[in-house]
């Protein structure tokens, strides 16, 4: 396992087990399955990256940020969307664990994420 320069003793995240776990899982999303999506260790979690799924987003296409996914301290998981008008991640949803999390990730209903 490759330690991550982010994770310590006090928050055991970014770790690998569980970055290739959010990668796996995003491998059963229901759009833009011709993509593959990147998860890179980021402070205290994770940053999903893509290549361009809509030339809206970005009109000369290249890698978009999809989600960015922190674990708290207070053992619950944090789940950003990125606002793009304002180039910044933007609180989305908070929950008790990871796989509920990430089958919000994967569904994506109102296509906040998969854009």
């Amino acid at each position: 396992m490759i330690a991550s320069p982010y994770a310590s003793a006090i928050c055991p995240h970014p770790n690998e087990m569980d970055r290739l776990r959010i990668e796996k899982m995003l491998g059963e999303r229901e759009r833009y399955k011709y993509v593959s999506p990147k998860v890179l260790p980021d402070i205290e979690g994770y940053l999903v990256r893509s290549p361009c799924c809509s030339r809206t987003v970005a009109p000369d296409g290249g890698e978009i940020d999809i989600a960015r996914i922190e674990y708290q301290s207070g053992d619950f998981w944090r789940l950003y969307c990125k606002d793009d008008s304002k180039a910044c991640w933007r609180a989305h949803s908070e929950f008790h664990n990871l796989a509920s999390l990430l089958a919000l990730l994967v569904a994506d209903p109102k296509r906040e994420f998969w854009r």
